[in-house]
């Protein structure tokens, strides 16, 4: 969200960052939800949980697409009590409901189904996202430049799905605003010592994941459409613990962007030599959501949604601003 703990929330909590983009923007299409996630369930449940809609609903919560499979697919998404993985195959399930929604149609029964149903029900009786999911349906030398996934769980984190990155650009194509999705496990400090060999493991399989992400979105023509932001929420002790690592450091942290129309190619702001602290252009979190939501076409100065209570809420705090660097 972008918001302090410590910060008074609104009744219902703060939105996240996909939430108030499916609150202001909506659908662009009946079959693929706003808000999209691609996140899988895991041991450590702050990595494997979208944040929520907040005081803008359920409504606008990520649609999330995983699980506990590796693989993503419409499999196990349910609708009243009816699952994919109860039927044969989807044209019996197209037989099922086709008569279900023109009947509710002609009634106005949708009118009163809530909006989960109703998404859950575009997306189970269209193929618009079924297809988007289908990497069979990608070109396998686009899809070759991503590189090889790994099926297998990290521990208590994700799987090391790179395909996913693909699957969330041919999601945004059929219509999604916003994608969140998990990749892999990052906390590497504990007591097996493992920051050092697992940088060296990790780093190149995400950077030839988010090279191939970024060259894509550039060849389709989407680099000024589609912003692409990789984040974590601290940074790592500049000294080494006694297991060989580095510990969390909330003082120092990093994020990379690209895509969004934004003028990358460069770095914005400078620590000291040991990484201790910001000593150059210090950026706040809420300026990298702000420079986001500029991307998205919002205006972060101007849009403002009541909660429950009637109290007027902004996309992020007063004073705070799109990193002018970028855009």
């Amino acid at each position: 969200t972008g918001r302090r703990k410590s910060e008074r929330k609104p009744p219902g909590g703060w939105p996240a960052a996909g939430s108030w983009i499916s609150k202001l923007q909506g659908k662009t299409n009946g079959a693929v939800p706003p808000n999209v996630a691609l996140m899988y369930t895991v041991g450590n449940r702050t990595w494997g949980e979208p944040a929520d809609g907040g005081f803008l609903g359920v409504s606008h919560t990520p649609f999330n697409l995983l699980g506990s499979k590796a693989r993503s697919s419409p499999e196990g998404m349910v609708l009243q009590g009816i699952s994919l993985e109860r039927l044969q195959d989807r044209n019996q399930l197209m037989k099922a409901f086709d008569g279900f929604v023109r009947s509710a149609d002609s009634k106005g029964v949708m009118e009163s189904v809530d909006v989960y149903t109703q998404q859950a029900l575009g997306i189970l009786t269209t193929s618009k996202l079924a297809e988007a999911l289908d990497l069979s349906k990608e070109d396998p030398r686009v899809l070759a430049r991503y590189g090889k996934s790994d099926e297998k769980f990290m521990r208590d984190g994700a799987p090391r799905m790179i395909e996913n990155f693909c699957v969330a650009r041919r999601l945004v194509e059929a219509g999604a605003r916003y994608v969140s999705l998990n990749y892999s496990r990052w906390d590497w400090h504990g007591g097996d010592g493992m920051n050092f060999p697992m940088s060296r493991e990790e780093f190149p399989l995400l950077d030839q994941g988010l090279s191939a992400l970024v060259t894509d979105l550039h060849e389709r023509g989407l680099d000024n459409d589609v912003s692409v932001v990789v984040w974590g929420e601290f940074g790592r002790t500049p000294k080494i613990n006694n297991n060989n690592s580095r510990d969390h450091w909330p003082q120092v942290s990093c994020a990379m962007l690209a895509g969004g129309g934004m003028k990358t190619g460069q770095v914005i702001g400078r620590t000291n030599r040991k990484a201790e602290h910001a000593v150059e252009r210090p950026v706040k979190f809420q300026e990298v959501f702000a420079t986001l939501y500029k991307c998205a076409g919002l205006d972060v100065g101007r849009v403002r949604i009541f909660d429950g209570a009637g109290v007027p809420q902004y996309l992020v705090d007063d004073g705070i601003q799109p990193m002018h660097e970028l855009v």
